[in-house]
């Protein structure tokens, strides 16, 4: 059997999916959150099955007759490196500078490397996502969410 990209990308979608929801059992839960319907561990949980289905699905609809080998010629690999070290810089902005200000840095980095060049874009796209995504874990599910040590610092807390 040939493997195309598409077994490959299932085939590591599903070990990042197992390891998911592997360590999500590794979330402590509040006292009591156990018998909760919805607590911190019941999303990751989600979106691990989800993704192991899907990866799954795909490995069972993938291309097997090997007309598509795999190809490696155009594709972006230092545009890939470059997002995944954006990801951990936005992991290590969000202790210093907190979750609405790193994930509005993060979006701007990436719209930026994505060949977005105008700052009414960037800040049309990044803010209000930021905001509405800060405002449902803050607002709506009561998500203590620090304010990062330099906001604190500065603004005093």
């Amino acid at each position: 059997m040939t493997l195309s990209k598409d077994h490959i990308g299932g085939l590591v979608f599903l070990g990042l999916s197992a390891a998911y929801g592997h360590y999500a059992g590794d979330i402590l839960l509040l006292p009591g959150d156990e018998y909760e319907p919805f607590h911190a561990q019941t999303v990751p949980n989600f979106l691990a099955a989800m993704g192991g289905f899907l990866s799954i699905l795909l490995l069972l609809t993938a291309d097997r007759d090997g007309k598509n080998g795999l190809s490696l010629t155009g594709y972006d690999f230092a545009l890939v490196a470059k997002l995944l070290v954006l990801v951990v810089l936005f992991g290590l902005a969000l202790e210093w500078v907190g979750f609405l200000l790193a994930t509005v840095i993060f979006l701007i980095g990436g719209y930026w490397l994505l060949g977005v060049r105008k700052v009414k874009t960037l800040l049309v796209a990044s803010v209000p996502f930021a905001v509405g995504i800060w405002f449902s874990l803050t607002q709506l599910l009561d998500i203590y969410l620090a304010p990062g040590q330099l906001i604190s610092q500065i603004f005093g807390g």
